[in-house]
């Protein structure tokens, strides 16, 4: 015999629709929005850019480069971006060029998570680039390995952290915080990709594979949604070797090329509204990647300790690999300025939509850069 529904069950109804109402979809940016985009301007003149230059210098591990540049990534959150958490990561390790010498591995992990959440129930779109240097070499700097990728991601989060706020602050003003997925956004600035004499399992991602396993084994309180900080990390964006003419980026896992096709429909937006200043042909060559075209190719690189243990990636990689790979001219005289620009533009467009700021992000005076200067 049918029963009418109890309060409780129709209390219960209420809120579920309540919940649903308030929840929204991944929202793509408007038009407007993305004429929004700030440019990087002055900041990543090569010579004198507040975020650019100081990158610029070899920064091996362990060395008093490593550590000028640490400093500077540091004094840029906590002077530009005081909203987000700073922490650190560390680990040592011998490597076949130090002997029995430890080398200290340090990665920075800034974090902007919605003020009202517990660490264990934010998901994490999770950024990353490596700040290190080759040790061979010697005086080998590394613009687009990875000093520019380091760079896009500071401009990116420095882009976006305003609407960030002003989005936390409207869903409190309304009563909606706790009624959407808790989403945050994480950097990661991680130390020692490089290896020191030849690629080997020991040999290379030193910071990226202490990180990935302490992770793996920090618990969040019980009950949380999310048991790890690893397992809160909803998609790793991991960015290398840009900042070339003409990059040829493909997708190569295929459980992510649906974020693959969401920043290449972003990029090719972006070029549409001729906000794009890379000719073609476009960065992103897979978004129409057919289903029988996996083969299950990829880079070795600062996802693998993270992907091994079950993390979804989207690898901004291109390949074949720039000429300057490797090369003692891989520094940022050699840098495609355009490249470097749209990819942060890019970075950032991406973010924002992830981070559902459509309507939140502000019109913005465009920096000025000087190019002879480059």
């Amino acid at each position: 015999m049918a029963r009418l529904p109890s309060l409780h069950h129709l209390l219960q109804l209420g809120y579920l629709l309540l919940w649903l109402s308030f929840t929204k979809a991944y929202t793509h940016l408007s038009e407007e929005s993305l004429r929004r985009l700030p440019e990087p301007g002055d900041d990543f003149n090569v010579k004198t850019g507040r975020i650019l230059a100081p990158i610029l210098i070899p920064r091996v591990s362990g060395t008093e480069g490593s550590t000028k540049v640490l400093n500077h990534l540091v004094d840029f959150f906590k002077t530009s971006l005081p909203n987000w958490s700073i922490s650190f990561q560390n680990s040592t390790s011998k490597t076949p060029a130090t002997g029995d010498r430890d080398v200290p591995f340090i990665n920075l992990i800034a974090t902007r998570d919605p003020p009202w959440a517990p660490p264990g129930e934010v998901s994490r779109l999770t950024m990353a680039a490596h700040y290190d240097s080759k040790f061979t070499p010697s005086g080998f700097i590394g613009a687009i390995d990875s000093a520019a990728p380091c760079a896009m991601l500071m401009h990116a989060a420095r882009s976006v952290d305003t609407a960030l706020t002003k989005k936390w602050e409207s869903m409190e003003a309304e009563g909606l915080s706790g009624l959407e997925e808790e989403k945050g956004l994480q950097i990661l600035l991680l130390d020692g990709e490089e290896s020191f004499i030849s690629w080997t399992d020991t040999d290379s991602l030193y910071g990226a594979r202490s990180l990935a396993a302490e992770w793996e084994s920090t618990p969040h309180p019980a009950l949380s949604t999310f048991h790890t900080p690893l397992a809160s990390i909803s998609l790793f964006v991991l960015l290398d070797l840009l900042g070339s003419k003409n990059p040829r980026v493909p997708s190569y896992f295929k459980t992510t090329h649906w974020a693959y096709k969401k920043m290449a429909a972003l990029e090719t937006r972006l070029r549409s509204l001729s906000l794009f200043a890379s000719p073609k042909p476009v960065f992103l060559v897979d978004a129409n990647k057919g289903a029988d075209r996996w083969t299950g190719g990829m880079v070795l690189d600062d996802h693998v300790p993270f992907m091994d243990r079950g993390v979804e990636v989207l690898h901004i990689i291109p390949t074949p690999f720039p000429r300057v790979w490797h090369e003692m001219d891989d520094d940022g005289e050699h840098l495609d300025m355009d490249a470097v620009n749209d990819w942060s533009k890019l970075v950032t467009a991406f973010i924002a939509e992830w981070m559902d700021l459509d309507g939140f992000l502000e019109a913005t005076v465009k920096r000025a850069v000087d190019k002879s200067e480059l």
